[in-house]
Order: C-alpha cells, then structure tokens, then sequence
C-alpha cells in the first residue's frame, strides 16, 4: 500500500491506496471552506496554519494501515508554498519514522491519474487541465513524458469563475455557486466577447471576459437593476463564453493533434455544462472523452495515491531531505501559435 498526502491548496487530504487492486483503503479529507469564506478566497498563511491542525488528525485514521505501508507519496508541485510545505514535512517525518521510501508528485500528474482510479492508465493522452490555478493542454505519452501545450495567459478557469462570482455577490466556494445560479439563467442575455479570438496562439486569456462581466454588472448597478433573475442571467453568460473560450481552443488543437482520447481534468471539471460540451467536442474528432469521477476532481489525496503507483513502479523514490517543494509547474511553455 502507498500513503498519500496532498496540502497543495486549501484541502487537507491523505489517502491509501492498495497497489495491486487500485482500492482506495483509506481516505480522509477536511475542506477549509468555512474558514477561507469571509476571505472570499484561499487565504495562503491560514491554509498553511489550518493544514498543520488538520493533516495530524486525518492521519490518526490511517494508523491501522502502517504496517502494511510500502511508501510515503506528496504534493511536492505546483501550489501554494507554504500550504505545500506542510504536506512535504508529513511526508518527511512518516518516512523517516516508518523507514519508508517517500515519492514526489507532481500534482497536475495525480490529476491526470484521476481519469484512471479504478483503471490502468491509458497513454498517449491529450488533457484540458481547468482548476482554480491552472488552465492548460497537456500532452503525456507516459509518466514521466509530460508537457504543457498550451496554458493561460493570465487567470485560470476556475479563477475567473471565482471573481466572476464575488463580483455577483455569489455564495463561497464561489465557482460552484456561478454554476449553480447559472442554471436557471439565459445565457444568451448578455453577449460577452470571445477571448483571443482570432489570435493565432493556442493560449487561454479569461480577464478581458472578467472585465466585461465588471463593467456590465456596475452599468446595471447604477441603474438599479441588478436583480436576482439578472445575475443568474449574467452567470449563465459568463459561463457560456468562459466555456467556449475553452473549447475554441481546444478544437484548433485537436485539428491539428487528433488525439485517440482526451481528459477533462481539475476541479473545475466538476462543472456538469463543462463536460456535456467538452465530451461533444471529443466526438466531433472520433476522440474518446475521459472524466474523473465528481469525487476525484477537486484536489484528493486518492489521485495522488494512485499517480504514485506508477511513480513507484518507476523507483522515482528521493531523498527525504532532498524534497523540492516548487510553487509553479516546471513544464510550462510560453504560448505558440497551431
């Protein structure tokens, strides 16, 4: 079995998955939702201070297990610093005090891995990474053979579902509450530009889009008429373009590409609008579309368990004291043009 833990973010997650069968044995997961929402976003010291609290007590759960434990995997990349470090010093002391190998993963790598929790990995495997801190294409031809095709030029996905939604004055967590107010939206009220279109570059831009949604939100403030039926129409807008903005181009990049199957992954993945357009975009190519399941696509430590697996097949086991904790993702080109 490899224990897991994942502290990239604002989630504190350890996981133990059984090698052979994929079984996830143990899973334990505190949100910090509560705590981040007057914030009305990830408060990175509080995360840090909150991960500290909540990690120990999530491992008590998982002490049935050690004797049984064969490695210790974390998120070592990208994410918040100081969240990542948390994670990385359990990490540390559990193998260390258990003599046990400890393996690095790359946290866009466990993603990845989430489209196959109950299945061996498939490769070739082209991706649209969308969270809160990345939005990306991804091309793996294995494990270790990753790289970034395109990425985002300023906010990711998630992030500017987020802002879009304080700007509404939307619950928190703020993405799924746009979602939600969305549904019972007109997404065709409000006709919101289309980033870089036109542009040449295979590359992701949602503040323009953002800064539309600002400007149509304080014209209607002014007037006095920024109702509750508006502001879902409004969500149901932003979402519609932020959406195609995605697949635009994600389209230019399978033309060209013609992936055999293309993942969905990230927390924003879980956006029910997202993957119905995504998996039909998929079928325009004959492309297989591939979902995590609605439980594995926020950050988990179960993802990261089960890349770990293949890491540990690999023997990409480090040095407990020479643990690198990187807040950007190291594979990350500048935008080309397709």
């Amino acid at each position: 079995m490899i224990l897991a833990i994942e502290s990239s973010c604002d989630d504190s997650a350890i996981a133990i998955i059984d090698r052979q069968s994929l079984e996830i044995v143990f899973e334990g997961k505190t949100s910090q939702n509560d705590a981040h929402k007057p914030f009305g976003g990830v408060v990175p010291e509080l995360a840090a201070r909150l991960h500290a609290e909540n990690l120990p007590k999530l491992l008590e759960g998982a002490k049935p297990y050690f004797l049984r434990i064969k490695a210790i995997a974390v998120t070592n990349e990208p994410g918040l610093s100081v969240a990542l470090a948390e994670g990385v010093v359990m990490a540390q002391a559990l193998s260390l005090a258990l003599n046990k190998p400890i393996l690095p993963i790359h946290h866009i790598k466990g993603h990845l891995y989430s489209l196959f929790m109950r299945s061996k990995a498939r490769f070739p495997l082209s991706a649209a990474m969308v969270s809160g801190g990345h939005t990306a294409l991804i091309e793996a031809k294995d494990y270790g053979n990753f790289s970034q095709i395109a990425v985002s030029l300023d906010d990711a996905l998630g992030e500017a579902f987020d802002k879009a939604a304080k700007m509404l004055n939307l619950d928190y967590p703020s993405g799924a509450a746009l979602e939600k107010a969305a549904r019972s939206g007109d997404e065709n009220r409000f006709d919101f530009p289309l980033p870089l279109k036109g542009d040449p570059r295979l590359a992701f831009s949602f503040s323009g889009l953002k800064n539309s949604v600002r400007l149509a939100i304080e014209a209607l403030e002014s007037a006095g008429s920024l109702e509750a039926q508006t502001k879902a129409d409004i969500a149901a807008s932003f979402q519609k373009a932020a959406i195609a903005h995605l697949l635009d181009k994600t389209r230019r990049y399978a033309q060209k590409a013609r992936p055999k199957q293309m993942g969905l992954i990230g927390g924003a993945s879980a956006n029910l609008i997202l993957r119905d357009r995504f998996g039909a975009l998929c079928r325009e190519f004959d492309c297989e579309p591939l979902f995590a399941p609605l439980e594995y696509c926020g950050d988990n430590a179960a993802m990261i368990a089960r890349a770990a697996i293949e890491a540990y097949d690999l023997g990409l086991f480090c040095d407990p004291a020479a643990i690198q904790i990187r807040s950007r993702a190291p594979f990350a080109p500048p935008a080309i043009c397709i």
